[in-house]
């Protein structure tokens, strides 16, 4: 059999054109449609950070050697995505501009320098005098001059200056937009109460041009927004003098000289400017060169202003108490009875908070040891850690220095926990440390019980506010167990330590051990389907991406396994002709980031099921440390397999993965996805029911 497969790079770009069309959807509240645009816009960002950059740094090798890494030549992948992005484009910029003219419906407007009152004009010249003056500072541009540093995300404004008589060429300079000390967003004043004008700090330094160059006596402004993306790959040396930490603080130095990955820019640009740029940032024909609308860094509008009328949050977009803490009792009373799953965020996160703060202040508890890779900027996680070490605890934070985009933020945890006593673990050399462990312990009555809770998401509390997670809290032994092989092998790294983590009997824990549990479930499941009786594997990830494991898929559905997938983004597997049960396989975009990992495999009706941090992706497996909680609850695991029936039902959101190879999605706006609001139902439906 011939086998095919989808590029990782494209099928995520499908991803993102799904969160686009929901900016699209007029069944949405407008501010989320803007909040829509600001996501969209900030994913891109990342994926030439990250994706594209990667793929320039391939075909600096044969091609015909990594092309199997990637399912096509990474030059074949490059050009494909240059034409996608051109085509999101297009679509973006006519969104924005139906959203701007819905906004106008609702009395908001996006003032510019050339359209304000006198009122305003006074207002603006005032702002920039008093707020925004102190952070503008010009370079001028020459052509035998270098090219000054540009951050790789920060919004520039491309200027072009003349005198009406001059007879030569424009001058021309640059500035940073300081939106990371003022905002970027000013509101006006109006002279109707009700209507709410809109200026961005781009645009109050544009009118001002005159007062910021008045030294050199130019008439004539005019004024364009780019940026540029740059290479965010995290180059680490082998200074066996440096330690880990420093080795980091150095890569996040060099990253400021990565290469650019993409250049974005108003379409209206001064066209010497535009070519002046591009020569100096070397970019050539093969480089993302995307001429775009007036407006970009288009992911500070994640944040746009609260001025539309109030916005009535529907019931079902609201958390509320698990029912095992209505009543006030303490968490850690709680699971030492039972197991308890949380739903974020139909759940409340304060149960793993509390729990937490519980155990700082339990005169019982000897030690606390939890991995932490990305955490909220004002975490109450850490600050319970810090108060359980000021209280005597023994405490061990896993942190992972090397989580993208978040290495400065974990440094600085790094240096607030270390002085309070605190242990902090820096990982394994060349592995990443991606599970979410936390094992509590306490002394009493002459016995040793430990408690805890595995996650598939971060231990984040703003962003289980707005991501699907589940998290068990659990006193369960051989989970306990597991978890402290785990942290032992973090403490005392050896490079004989996967037999270690291979001895893992309740936990599958990467890297190989959850790969080879995974193929044997799927063969237990083939050799089902062969003899003629039911089978059923159900994955929810992330992202579908490993080739040995998608195979392993495609042998399950010729063999006539019924296999359901939802996978939100990258979706590499395409249905085969000789296939005897098709796979299915939705993704879901909506309001929640569903970001959960479930795995169901119906096992001759005992169905086993895991709750995972780990994607079905080669970098999870094979280079990180994951873990994967096998649910032995049978409340629990029936509560799992109803939230997944919920949302493999059909609906039109939920995109439709298999029908072909090119991954494209026809919207039908007769219906809306159900998946998320039906969950909250059922999980409300359990509390009131209780």
């Amino acid at each position: 059999m011939s086998l095919h497969f989808n590029p990782r790079d494209i099928t995520w770009l499908a991803f993102n054109e799904r969160v686009l069309q929901e900016a699209m959807d007029e069944k949405v509240p407008l501010h989320l449609r803007i909040r829509f645009l600001g996501i969209f816009s900030n994913n891109l960002d990342e994926f030439f950070r990250v994706r594209v950059a990667g793929l320039k740094r391939a075909m600096d090798f044969k091609e015909k050697v990594i092309a199997e890494s990637f399912y096509q030549p990474p030059s074949k992948i490059l050009q494909h995505i240059n034409d996608i992005v051109m085509r999101h484009q297009l679509n973006f910029d006519k969104t924005w501009k139906k959203i701007q003219a819905e906004m106008a419906d609702h009395k908001v407007f996006i003032k510019n320098s050339k359209n304000l009152t006198a009122k305003q004009k006074e207002f603006v010249r005032n702002y920039f005098d008093e707020v925004v003056e102190s952070n503008v500072i010009p370079i001028l541009l020459h052509e035998n001059t270098p090219m000054p540093y540009l951050r790789d995300k920060s919004l520039y404004l491309g200027v072009a200056m003349r005198k009406k008589d001059w007879q030569y060429s424009s001058n021309y300079a640059i500035i940073e937009i300081p939106s990371r000390f003022v905002g970027r967003f000013v509101l006006l004043p109006t002279e109707d109460p009700e209507e709410k004008n809109v200026m961005l700090l781009e645009d109050v330094i544009t009118f001002n041009l005159p007062h910021i160059f008045s030294y050199f006596g130019y008439d004539e402004f005019a004024a364009n927004a780019f940026k540029v993306t740059k290479d965010a790959e995290l180059d680490l040396d082998n200074d066996i003098r440096t330690n880990f930490a420093e080795k980091i603080e150095k890569g996040l130095k060099n990253r400021r000289k990565g290469k650019p990955t993409r250049f974005v820019f108003d379409k209206d640009m001064d066209k010497a400017l535009l070519e002046l740029l591009i020569r100096k940032l070397n970019l050539t024909k093969k480089d993302s060169i995307i001429p775009g609308g007036k407006i970009h860094n288009f992911k500070h509008f994640m944040d746009f202003p609260d001025v539309f009328e109030t916005y009535a949050r529907p019931e079902e977009r609201t958390s509320f108490t698990h029912q095992a803490f209505e009543h006030g009792e303490r968490v850690t009373d709680v699971i030492l009875k039972e197991d308890i799953l949380l739903t974020f965020p139909y759940h409340k996160y304060n149960p793993v908070i509390d729990l937490l703060r519980e155990a700082a202040m339990d005169p019982d508890v000897k030690s606390i040891q939890i991995t932490a890779y990305r955490m909220a900027s004002s975490s109450k996680i850490i600050n319970a850690l810090i108060y359980a070490a000021r209280n005597g605890k023994e405490v061990t934070v896993m942190l992972e220095l090397q989580a993208r985009f978040d290495e400065e933020s974990n440094l600085k945890w790094k240096d607030m926990l270390e002085p309070e006593g605190i242990t902090v673990l820096v990982g394994l050399p060349n592995k990443k440390v991606h599970a979410k462990l936390c094992v509590i312990k306490k002394r009493a009555h002459n016995k040793t019980i430990q408690y805890g809770f595995v996650s598939t998401g971060n231990f984040n509390e703003k962003t289980a506010r707005i991501y699907g997670d589940h998290l068990l809290l659990t006193a369960d032994r051989g989970i306990m167990a597991d978890i402290n092989k785990v942290f032992n092998v973090l403490k005392k790294p050896k490079d004989d330590y996967l037999p270690v983590l291979k001895t893992c009997k309740n936990l599958l824990v990467c890297p190989q051990f959850m790969r080879e549990k995974i193929i044997h479930h799927i063969d237990k499941e083939i050799e089902e389907a062969k003899a003629g009786r039911k089978t059923e594997i159900i994955v929810k990830a992330n992202s579908l991406s490993d080739r040995s494991l998608i195979e392993k898929l495609y042998e399950a559905a010729k063999a006539g396994v019924m296999t359901k997938l939802i996978v939100r983004g990258i979706y590499c597997a395409v249905n085969q002709k000789d296939f005897k049960e098709k796979i299915k396989a939705i993704s879901i975009v909506d309001e929640y980031l569903e970001h959960a990992r479930v795995m169901y495999f119906y096992n001759k009706g005992s169905e086993d099921i895991y709750i995972s941090s780990a994607d079905w992706m080669t970098r999870n497996l094979d280079y990180r440390i994951e873990a994967a909680a096998r649910i032995t609850d049978k409340n629990l695991k029936k509560e799992i397999k109803d939230i997944l029936d919920i949302q493999l039902r059909d609906n039109v959101k939920a995109r439709i993965l298999d029908k072909k190879l090119s991954n494209e999605y026809v919207r039908n706006d007769k219906k809306e996805c159900r998946s998320q609001i039906e969950t909250y139902k059922y999980l409300k439906a359990k509390t009131n029911k209780k």
